[in-house]
């Protein structure tokens, strides 16, 4: 498939923020890859252009339907000047499965992965060369068609958009306050949990404000049935150090699949942790904290890589976790992960594609 470069004039680009104070996902960069789909042509008129706003018919199906995928991962500056993708194959392979549980087209993997390089490329500078920065980079898919009736989309818009940014939590790497709630769920077996799609995150909104408001972070899900055994963070999977063990709910539809997550279970066994899939209810979390052996507890994502938790609330009852403060498990892992992304350390499982 041909991509057409169609660089933005100089005068239209815009100034670079500050790269010690980016927050997340604040500022856009100067180009995106865009390429289209219909029945008759597949993927077609693929392009690198000037970011610029859509137009879409009132009707796009994706504004009634929510025919709507994303991802998520980033670029890090190497400490020699280039450029370095984290997993990238896997999130586009991530991205196919969220497309067939939606009735999408899957996206030729090979051709976007062209079409980010020649983006990446023509934004090289937008890369921050600040350790803890990063191109944050977003793969999104929506439904176009102008249509009304409940039924699969015939045209699609394929689009990479990326921006600059710092740490995603307010706290950076400080631990972080969990909400726990069994008030409201985010996916039921059978349902779209494991998709990343935009349904989910809309879902998530209520329970996440009314945790802010209480003074917490983010919220940590229940499932949907029972509503009493872990599923996953708004914007995290979660793992638990209990004892001798590392334990994270197993992927069984509801939670999404994460690429960090996997990330982190493969160093683990490298390392010789032992590491359990399994279904754990947040009594058990809370009678293991009150035996003394919950030892930590840690998020993983794209977006914030590790995140300590150092305290949880659930029904009036608080935990807090290894005193409030970032336990050596996951510093080593977050260590470990960003000397691998920015190049400073070995890379045995060849996760680093470099520009």
């Amino acid at each position: 498939m041909e991509i057409r470069l169609e660089k933005a004039p100089a005068s239209e680009c815009k100034a670079k923020p500050d790269a010690a104070a980016l927050g997340f996902g604040r500022h856009m960069a100067d180009h995106m890859f865009v390429m289209t789909w219909d029945q008759e042509h597949g993927w077609h008129d693929a392009a690198v252009k000037k970011y610029a706003e859509f137009a879409l018919d009132p009707a796009a199906m994706v504004l009634h339907y929510g025919q709507a995928i994303f991802e998520g991962l980033k670029a890090f500056r190497g400490s020699d000047g280039s450029i370095h993708l984290f997993r990238p194959t896997a999130n586009f392979a991530r991205m196919n499965k969220s497309a067939e549980r939606m009735c999408m087209p899957t996206i030729p993997v090979d051709e976007v992965m062209k079409g980010l390089r020649m983006l990446l490329e023509t934004d090289a500078d937008w890369v921050p060369d600040v350790q803890g920065a990063s191109l944050y980079i977003r793969p999104t898919m929506i439904a176009t068609e102008p249509a009304l009736g409940v039924r699969p989309s015939n045209r699609y818009l394929f689009y990479i958009i990326t921006c600059p940014v710092g740490a995603y939590y307010p706290e950076g790497f400080d631990p972080v306050k969990i909400y726990v709630t069994d008030k409201y769920v985010r996916a039921v077996p059978g349902g779209v949990g494991a998709a990343k799609t935009a349904g989910n995150y809309a879902a998530s909104i209520m329970a996440a404000m009314e945790a802010q408001k209480a003074g917490y972070t983010q919220v940590l899900w229940l499932d949907a049935v029972e509503r009493r055994y872990v599923e996953e963070v708004g914007t995290m999977n979660i793992f638990f150090v209990i004892g001798d063990e590392v334990v994270t709910p197993p992927l069984t539809g509801s939670i999404l699949p994460g690429i960090t997550r996997q990330s982190v279970i493969q160093l683990l066994e490298d390392w010789g942790t032992r590491v359990v899939e399994r279904k754990i209810a947040i009594d058990e979390v809370f009678a293991a904290a009150e035996s003394g052996q919950l030892k930590e507890i840690f998020g993983t994502g794209t977006a914030a890589v590790i995140s300590p938790v150092g305290a949880l609330h659930f029904n009036g009852r608080d935990c807090q976790v290894n005193g409030g403060d970032t336990g050596p498990l996951a510093q080593r892992l977050f260590d470990q992960l960003q000397g691998i992304q920015y190049g400073a350390l070995a890379d045995p499982h060849q996760w680093i594609e470099t520009l």
